[in-house]
């Protein structure tokens, strides 16, 4: 496990930023509130934050970790071989190393900080579980001003988060198309916890 260079922090930045935006800052100046924020309702005491460590950035066979500094140099103590995950895997860089790819792990940290979003009625959470896209029949609701090719987190009507995309069309497009049209090209939903678990970690 070590840290990124230069190279693999901007892939990972960027990919994150399209995302995230510019909250990607709360990644990197993060002490612990970004995973527990959307989990506020488990613990609401003004102390909860209290103890937790700096979080920073390491890879570890070709995937990039997002892991409290305590924890990391606790599994200092753990030889390189044996050490099969450590913290949140927010995804993998190709063989090349010249692309990163965002893995449904780091759902829950685009899911709070993302600039755009996608509500899916219930008939279309199952399809999308599956792998497939988005398609105006299935869209909820869309935030205002969404630009096309932007990266979006899929939400459950009820505000679950299911999975992320990148739209095809802008807010303004959606509106002019037919049921079938694609809204929203899928590229990651929960569902592969089950269909990926021998691959994900």
């Amino acid at each position: 496990m070590r840290p990124l260079t230069d190279d693999e922090t901007r892939l990972v930045f960027s990919k994150l930023a399209h995302y995230i935006g510019n909250n990607v800052v709360h990644l990197v100046d993060s002490t612990g509130e970004a995973s527990s924020s959307s989990r506020a309702h488990e613990n609401d005491d003004d102390d909860a934050s209290e103890g937790k460590g700096q979080f920073v950035f390491r890879l570890h066979r070709d995937r990039v970790y997002y892991v409290d500094e305590m924890a990391m140099k606790l599994a200092g103590a753990v030889s390189r071989e044996k050490l099969c995950s450590l913290g949140t895997c927010l995804g993998k860089f190709s063989k090349s190393g010249n692309k990163f790819r965002l893995h449904i792990t780091a759902l829950d940290y685009l899911s709070t900080y993302a600039k755009h979003k996608v509500w899916i009625k219930p008939n279309g959470e199952l399809p999308f579980l599956y792998g497939g896209h988005v398609v105006k029949a299935h869209l909820g609701r869309i935030t205002d001003d969404t630009p096309e090719h932007a990266g979006v987190v899929v939400l459950s009507m009820s505000g679950t988060p299911l999975g992320f995309g990148v739209t095809a069309r802008s807010t303004v497009d959606t509106r002019k198309l037919d049921p079938t049209s694609i809204i929203v090209f899928h590229q990651a939903d929960v569902g592969e916890y089950l269909r990926d678990e021998d691959t994900l970690f």
